[in-house]
């Protein structure tokens, strides 16, 4: 078996703080593509039309590993390597800031906001948090360790150099990470508390809401009761697995749905996005033991909850 010689750095600088896409020429005997043009239009055609793809060809968009524009007419060949900047979606702006709670030449851990996404996904792109940081900072290869749901707040830890990601994210893989969130939500004064829930959850692809399922239990979270304040309760919620939705889901299963949640119990219809009304859920905590300094890390969030005192 042939090894894959490792890929050139790309020659494009970030847009946005968002890389550049690169495409690697595949061998494909079942197809004959005689030049870039032939090969590019039937690769990105279907996405953005075969005009488009001669459009980016003439403006030079499309470049090789020596930062040159290619030429739609040179000759098909397996193995190169180009890049280029997708066209950006028009994105609304986020209007809150991304906080830095600590910042080191390994980490960074951010104290992200409501309605702003970890990373480039679907219409969001150069409103995530990552993009943000890599702009603000001057960290171009920054990247997260883990996720953080768009509507939720609160801590995201962040990797500096490419070659320490591993070793965070192995972390959270081994669940060596102690994550605690706090969210608000109706009080029922029937239902004691703490209690730790446990079912399977299954989301499907392109379906908003996540779903409990009979069968073995992959998602396990204890809630906790911190405050009450008439008809509202604030609420510790520390999940031991890490499943889509998963506190959200498990709230919503006591009947205790998150404030202001737009698809548990009831999705909403899609529209303007209400930045008036978060989701009350931040995640709160993080404690985990550093993979090289062996230092034992404990960072808050400082973003606020509304609709208790």
């Amino acid at each position: 078996m042939r090894r894959r010689t490792k890929a050139p750095a790309s020659p494009l600088p970030q847009r946005d703080g968002i890389d550049a896409v690169r495409v690697r020429l595949p061998e494909d005997p079942e197809r004959a593509w005689g030049t870039l043009r032939e090969h590019l239009v039937a690769r990105y055609g279907g996405a953005v039309g075969a005009a488009r793809v001669e459009e980016m060809l003439r403006e030079g968009r499309f470049v090789g590993a020596d930062g040159l524009a290619v030429d739609g007419d040179e000759p098909y060949a397996a193995g190169r390597y180009l890049w280029f900047h997708r066209d950006f979606p028009a994105e609304e702006r986020v209007p809150f800031e991304v906080g830095v709670v600590y910042r080191d030449e390994r980490i960074v851990v951010a104290d992200k906001p409501h309605f702003l996404a970890t990373m480039p996904r679907g219409r969001h792109v150069t409103e995530t948090a990552v993009a943000r940081l890599r702009r603000e900072l001057g960290l171009p290869t920054l990247q997260p360790a883990h996720r953080l749901d768009r509507l939720t707040a609160g801590l995201v830890l962040f990797v500096v150099r490419p070659e320490d990601r591993g070793a965070y994210q192995t972390l959270f893989r081994d669940r060596l990470v102690h994550k605690a969130y706090e969210a608000v939500a109706p009080y029922d004064p029937a239902l004691e508390l703490p209690v730790t829930v446990r079912s399977r959850i299954e989301k499907e692809r392109g379906v908003m809401a996540a779903r409990e399922v009979p069968g073995e239990p992959n998602a396990e979270s204890r809630i906790e009761l911190l405050a009450r304040e008439g008809d509202l309760a604030r609420y510790r919620l520390v999940p031991v697995t890490g499943r889509t939705h998963q506190l959200r889901v498990h709230m919503n299963a006591l009947r205790l749905p998150i404030l202001h949640d737009p698809v548990y119990p009831v999705v909403r219809e899609d529209g303007p996005e209400d930045f008036a009304r978060p989701l009350q859920l931040v995640a709160r905590s993080l404690v985990f033991t550093d993979p090289f300094t062996g230092e034992r890390r404990r960072f808050l969030s400082t973003r606020p909850l509304s609709g208790l005192g």
